[in-house]
Formats: C-alpha cells, structure tokens, sequence
C-alpha cells in the first residue's frame, strides 16, 4: 500500500486523566498543533489523545499508534515536544529504532527541530534522555518533599476518612462532619456487640456510600479502624510515624479494638438475626453442670438444661422466660444501697480524687522520664539502622513498638496531669450501680438484669427445680450482711460511720451490741436482784467482749447505757479500761437516759 509523504498522527498528551488538573493542556497542544501542520501543509489522518503519564511504558493510545504506523497508516507524528512522545528509555527506544528502520520517516515539533540523520537521531536520544532525566530529579524531589512532610508529623497523601486536606496549608484537618462517625464506630465495635455489618449498615444510614450510592465493604471499615492516624499516628511505606495532626479517638480506644480484632480473627458471623434471648450465658444446672439454653416455641422463650452430659442424666425441668425473670429479680432485691449512704460514699471518691492529684504531677514526672527512654530507644535504634547493624524489617517492627509505647505513655501522663484517679473508677461506678440497683430491679429490662446479675453473681448463678440461687462476689457479699430492713444493720458492713445515737432509732451496729441493750433495761436481765450489781457487771463483762466494743464506730451508742449498770461498783477509769475502745472517751449518761433506763 502507498503511503503519502506527508501523512502524520497528531499526538497530545497530559499526564494526569484527572479533569480538573491540566485542563488547558490538552486544548493549547491541539490548537497549536493544528496551526503548525496547515502552515507545514501536512495532512492528518488522525488526532490522537492520551491522559496517561508517559514515566513508565505501556500507554495505550501511544502503543496502538506505533502499530498503525508500521501497518503503514501513516510516516511520521506530529507533537508539541518530543518529552510528549516519550520519558522513558523503552518508548524512546523504539520511536529511535522506528527511525533507523524507516517506519517513521518524520517527526515534527513545534518548539523543537529534528531531521532524519545522524545527528537528527542523536539529539533525539539527547532529548529522550533529558525527559527521563527530569522525570527521575522530579521524583527525587518529590520523595524528598515527603519525607520532610513526615518529618513534621505531616500526612503525606489523601486525607484518609475522617479528615479533610486542607489545599492552603498542605495538611490535614479533622472532618467535623465525619469524625463523629469514626469516634462511634470505634466505640461500638470496642464494646464487642457489634460486628463489621453492623457498622456498615451504620455508614449507610449516615449517608456514607460509594459513588454509586451502595454500601461500603468490609475491607473498608476493617482498614478504618486499624489505621492509627486516628489516634495521632500514621502509616507510610510500612512505618507507623509521629503526625502533628489533632486525633479524633484516644489511644485507649484503639488499643480495645484491636484486642477485638484479635479475638474474633476469621470470624464470620451469618447475616440471620436470631432471636434474642437475654438470659443466655447467665445459669448453669444444678444437677448436672450444664449450661442452659433457649428456645422459642408458640412465640414463647423457654430455657432447659442442655444435658450434654450423658454419662448423668439430668431431669431438670424448663421454666419460662417470665418465670425465670421474677426469679432473678427476686435475688437482685436485696443488692441495693440506699441514695443516702451512696451520696456520703461518692463525696468521699471525690475527696480522695483531690488527694490523688496532688501527687499527680509527681507520678506524670516519672512518665516523662519513661517517655524520654522512649526517645533515646529510638535514636539509638535509628543510628544503628543508618550504621547497617540492624536490618530494615527488624527496624520497622521495634520502631513501631517503640512508637506505641511511647504513645501510651504520652496519653498517661495526660490523663495524670488532667488529675484522673483511675484507681477509684471502679469503685465508683460500683457504687453508682449499687445505687441504681433497685430501680433496674423494679423497672429494667431484661438485658439490664442480666448485666446486673452477672456483675453481682458472676458464674455462681444455677438453676434448680425452677429456682434460681446462687451466692455473690465481692463487694456485693457486703451489701447481703445488712438487714433488709434498713433500721437496724450489723457492725461488719460497709455503712458510713454513724452519728451519735437517738431514742427513736436504733444504732447501726445493735446486732453485736444487743447484750448491753439488754442489761441495761432494754430487756429482762438474768439477774433480777437489785442487791447484786457486781454480778451484774461480771456478767455483762463476759458478754460483752473487748472485739465488739471495739467494732462500735459511736461511743456515745453505748458508754452512757454501760455506765448506768456499772457506775457504783467499778470507778470511771477501771471501766473505761474493761470497755472502752482505744481511741474513745467517756460520756456520762444524760438525765433523760437514766429516766429511760431505770
């Protein structure tokens, strides 16, 4: 086939196939290119665009055209400069070895003239070589770019979901809008009831979807909530680095969702919801040790025993949802504390939360010397990696746990200089359940129940005939040693120290005082003689035992009561060494209360 002289492709190209950048790139190249080829009187049979970069080969458009030209479709190609043909040595190349085969007769270039020859062909090369060569100076200076952001503590990329960049700054900014989102979902899946589903669907109803409007896979919430940008850090080319940028979740929070993480690896659960059944996990048989289950029936729950011993036959019966709620409810009763000694408890967490902080600044000084071993552990393993001691891999994994340690530090010692008192935490918030114990008895869900039993049961909780019992655990046990009905409470409790004691209410610790109550008129004393106070006294000394005077918190309570019976035969002193507990002092009985007890 004859192939005219002056045929030629017209080749445009830009770098990028984004639209908003190099948007007149495109259209300068094409206007020019077409006022060039009428002034040269060259006819083009095609026009030819490509938005692709040209430092690697493989370009489509680029490689079609060279097969068209060696069918013969045309001699030679027309473009803006020859940086535009090619800045890599494979597509310079093989345009050279086009040239020397005679596929390409002509190349023409606005800015630059080339000739078929020799020489044409080496200031070709030279040419090629130069586009190549500020291709390589342009990702050095890139990378180096970069690698000065990370030093900074600045994200070097596209703000990952959650953040926004921000175009003046060149930096990341927290998305008011989103990271609301990130802070809930870390939240939930932390609290082990949720599953990556859930959280989906969660994004979803919050409008967060691909560009085709569907739901966003797993992949995509399981990178968001292993990516530790949020809490400060961030990750490039396999290291995790120090950002600058403001965290959205604490530390803390993302360390229980890896724990999560960790536990359910190659978990799938079933998209099937099941029905739900609160009670679950709670009871176990009390014949056989079994665990109980539940079913559904006639849209009843019903719970049995799951007899999966069979070497012991169990013939346990089942029990109905409601009638195993009224049982549990019915142990959870008496584990309430009353609003008024909760109050007087919760002002004590508060007052030792005030002493804890004075010695905060002395613990956060020791964490910032923690922090400081930190920071020379990762110099000194800096060094020894640019030394060619320690190998890249090995110094990735121990900077990267240098790294977090260091970041668990930091939060610490912020959480010490902000005057937490973790230690009193638990304490607190058992007293705040044990206050709201007996409205989650009278009026809470079962689910509540549930988590409240288990908090005050643990495991010890079996089933029996239809009948549950079981006995609590620390600190609870203290709450079931006081009497049910809130008047009168024994001495071994965890009541507040009470106040002095009145006639129309009997003091906290009459359990243990009650023989000095009797002798001294509250009942009839074994020894009626009036003539015989001495025997009185002995018997009330063999009684009454120096361990529950000692328990008394109120010497008031009982030394005027003691002193009626014991005044005429031992002087003051002699009794106050029989019955006073150390510490205490001696009160003489008022005129109303000997009137009382005579």
């Amino acid at each position: 086939m004859s192939v005219s002289s002056d045929t030629f492709f017209l080749y445009a190209r830009k770098s990028t196939d984004v639209e908003d950048k190099q948007i007149l790139s495109i259209d300068g190249q094409l206007a020019e290119l077409r006022a060039f080829a009428a002034g040269e009187h060259l006819a083009i049979i095609a026009e030819l665009i490509e938005k692709r970069s040209a430092k690697t080969p493989g370009r489509p458009v680029f490689n079609d055209m060279l097969a068209r030209i060696e069918a013969g479709e045309a001699v030679g190609i027309i473009a803006w400069h020859p940086d535009r043909l090619a800045r890599n040595s494979v597509d310079g190349g093989r345009i050279i070895y086009l040239l020397d085969t005679d596929k390409i007769l002509s190349l023409r270039f606005p800015t630059f003239r080339f000739e078929p020859d020799p020489q044409g062909k080496f200031m070709l090369s030279i040419m090629f070589g130069q586009s190549k060569y500020y291709v390589d100076s342009l990702s050095e200076n890139t990378k180096r770019g970069l690698r000065e952001k990370i030093r900074r503590g600045e994200y070097p990329g596209k703000a990952p979901f959650g953040y926004l960049n921000d175009y003046r700054t060149k930096r990341i900014i927290v998305d008011r809008e989103r990271a609301p989102l990130v802070r809930h979902a870390f939240e939930q899946y932390a609290s082990g009831t949720v599953i990556l589903d859930d959280l989906r669907k969660f994004f979803m109803a919050n409008g967060v979807c691909t560009k085709n409007g569907k739901m966003f896979g797993r992949t995509f919430v399981s990178d968001l909530l292993s990516n530790p940008i949020h809490y400060g850090h961030f990750r490039y080319d396999g290291e995790v680095y120090e950002g600058s940028h403001e965290s959205i979740i604490p530390k803390e929070l993302f360390d229980r969702v890896q724990a999560v993480f960790n536990r359910r690896w190659r978990y799938s659960p079933s998209e099937k919801q099941a029905p739900q059944k609160p009670y679950l996990g709670l009871l176990r048989c009390a014949e056989c040790g079994s665990a109980i289950t539940g079913e559904v029936q006639k849209g009843h729950t019903y719970y049995r025993c799951t007899k999966k011993d069979k070497s012991r036959p169990c013939k346990q019966p089942y029990i109905r949802e409601e009638a195993l709620d009224a049982e549990v409810t019915a142990l959870l009763k008496p584990f309430s504390l009353r609003a008024d000694w909760a109050d007087k408890m919760l002002l004590r967490v508060k007052e030792e939360k005030q002493q804890a902080a004075q010695s905060a600044l002395q613990l956060a000084g020791q964490k910032r010397k923690e922090i400081d071993n930190v920071n020379a552990r990762l110099q000194r393993l800096l060094d020894s990696f640019l030394d060619g001691i320690v190998e890249r891999n090995e110094y990735t994994s121990e900077k990267a746990k240098l790294m977090s340690q260091k970041r668990t530090l930091e939060e610490q010692k912020a959480r010490l200089m902000a005057g937490r008192a973790d230690w009193l935490e638990p304490f607190q918030n058992w007293i705040l359940t044990a206050k709201n114990a007996a409205k989650i008895t009278e009026s809470g869900s079962l689910q509540e129940k549930r988590v409240l039993a288990l908090k005050i049961f643990g495991s010890n909780l079996v089933l029996d005939s239809k009948k549950a019992r079981g006995s609590c655990v620390k600190p609870w046990s203290l709450l079931v040693e006081s009497s049910t009905s809130r008047l009168v409470e024994r001495a071994k409790g965890i009541e507040p120290s009470c106040e002095a004691w009145k006639a129309s209410v009997l003091p906290l610790n009459y359990a243990r005082l009650r023989p000095a109550f009797r002798y001294c008129g509250a009942a009839d004393p074994p020894y009626r003689s009036k003539s015989q106070p001495a025997c009185r006294a002995v018997a009330l000394r063999r009684r009454l035992t120096r361990q529950a005077a000692s328990a008394c918190r109120c010497a008031s309570i009982i030394i005027p009561a003691l002193a009626l019976s014991t005044s005429r035969v031992y002087p003051r002193r002699a009794w106050q060494r029989c019955f006073l507990p150390v510490g205490a002092s001696w009160t003489r009985p008022t005129a109303s209360m000997q009137r009382r007890t005579s």
